[in-house]
């Protein structure tokens, strides 16, 4: 990745790379999930509206716990939140490896691990990463975040496919796990909290409740709220059922493969674009293009002839789409209220992400149950995604009025 553009202004590089490889490790386990459900369904006898609940409430708790675990690493500091939270994707990924029934499945590889996901993943990354930077890089640095979660996709499709065709299911959740151990050590060089961040502790002075109060009092937060519970649905649905409905259609399990780390792939170059046309150009109209484009994209695949070579361009092009609103999107929160109480306020935007996400890995296994078809999902995803355009629209990209303070 091309960090020029931070060393110019003195950043921090190194810890800036261990956060990206923090996203990179906490993004990749969880966006592979959908190359499990068939191996898994196989040996148990569950049917997919099982293994779907599970993604569903992974997703769900990462919303959760994202708010809580944003005001922790605010108050209390980023080492300290990110440790726990890879614990609980240890726990979490090796209890669903043993998980004798959908209980334990829904309790270890979905509560446990989506818990774990909040802790390590964009929030409290993204938001420790903004306390190094100055607000004129701030998006392109959350391209950057944003990238090696997208990278953490690309590397590991092959590497949970290649694992369960050589281990087995079970014993490559284990060796994931183990891997997410790194991530404590990782985040030694981002201890600190909103308190030791020069940025930060320059910003308006308030609490955590006057802070929520000023956001939700705001017009601007709660559509950019609204309009992330789109994304969420629409990405969700796709990292859990596409390599099954790949495999519905007929087309070799290979090209499920190919299409996630396609996806993984093109999501970095999205990603760093988003971040630099989000620093240059009006972060609620681009938001608007991005979520018109993913419907046309979905039309289109919809309703052309399906074979490998539609795949692989669709995920090309929803690969560039992928995360892309995700860097604009923490940026405008951090432009209305500054990066105190950053991981907080992205928390609960991000929880409305993952309310979508809940909904649209829960929808496509009930609703294929249903019809035995994910036709459905995918239409309702075209429609979400003109509603979240229209919600983006008339967002103002502009700090929140507040009263002056005077020294006495």
């Amino acid at each position: 990745m091309n960090t020029e553009p931070l060393v110019q202004h003195k950043v921090p590089v190194f810890a800036i790379v261990c956060a990206c490889i923090i996203s990179l490790l906490a993004f990749g386990p969880r966006s592979a999930m959908g190359f499990f459900q068939l191996p898994i369904l196989l040996d148990t006898g569950w049917d997919r509206t099982t293994f779907g609940l599970a993604m569903a409430l992974q997703n769900l708790f990462w919303g959760i716990g994202q708010p809580f675990f944003g005001v922790i690493a605010d108050k209390f500091g980023t080492w300290r939140v990110l440790a726990v939270g890879a614990l609980l994707y240890v726990v979490g990924l090796i209890g669903m490896s043993i998980a004798p029934s959908p209980a334990w499945l829904h309790i270890t590889g979905g509560i446990l691990v989506g818990l774990g996901v909040a802790a390590c993943s964009f929030g409290v990354v993204l938001a420790s990463i903004a306390r190094l930077v100055s607000p004129e890089k701030r998006s392109f640095a959350f391209g950057l975040g944003t990238a090696s979660g997208s990278a953490g996709m690309f590397f590991f499709a092959p590497i949970s496919q290649g694992l369960i065709d050589n281990l087995g299911w079970s014993d490559s959740l284990i060796a994931i796990g183990a891997l997410m151990l790194v991530i404590p050590l990782l985040a030694i060089p981002l201890r600190g909290n909103s308190a030791t961040s020069k940025i930060a502790a320059a910003e308006f002075e308030q609490t955590a409740r006057e802070a929520l109060r000023e956001a939700f009092a705001s017009k601007g937060y709660l559509l950019l709220t609204c309009g992330f519970f789109v994304c969420g649905f629409q990405v969700a649905f796709i990292t859990a059922h596409f390599p099954a409905y790949v495999s519905d259609l007929g087309i070799a399990s290979r090209w499920a493969v190919v299409a996630i780390s396609l996806i993984g792939f093109f999501n970095i170059f999205g990603s760093l674009a988003s971040g630099f046309i989000g620093q240059r150009y009006s972060k609620p109209i681009f938001l608007t293009l991005i979520y018109i484009a993913r419907s046309i994209a979905f039309t289109v695949f919809l309703l052309i002839p399906t074979s490998p070579t539609t795949v692989v361009v669709f995920s090309v092009v929803i690969g560039l789409l992928w995360l892309s609103t995700v860097a604009p999107t923490n940026a405008l929160v951090a432009v209305m209220f500054g990066t105190r109480y950053l991981g907080m306020l992205g928390g609960i935007v991000f929880f409305s992400h993952q309310i979508g996400s809940f909904l649209g890995v829960w929808m496509g296994g009930v609703l294929y149950d249903i019809y035995g078809s994910y036709d459905v999902v995918w239409w309702l995803g075209v429609v979400l995604g003109l509603f979240a355009a229209a919600v983006h629209w008339p967002i103002r990209e502009e700090q929140v009025q507040r009263p002056v303070h005077t020294s006495a």
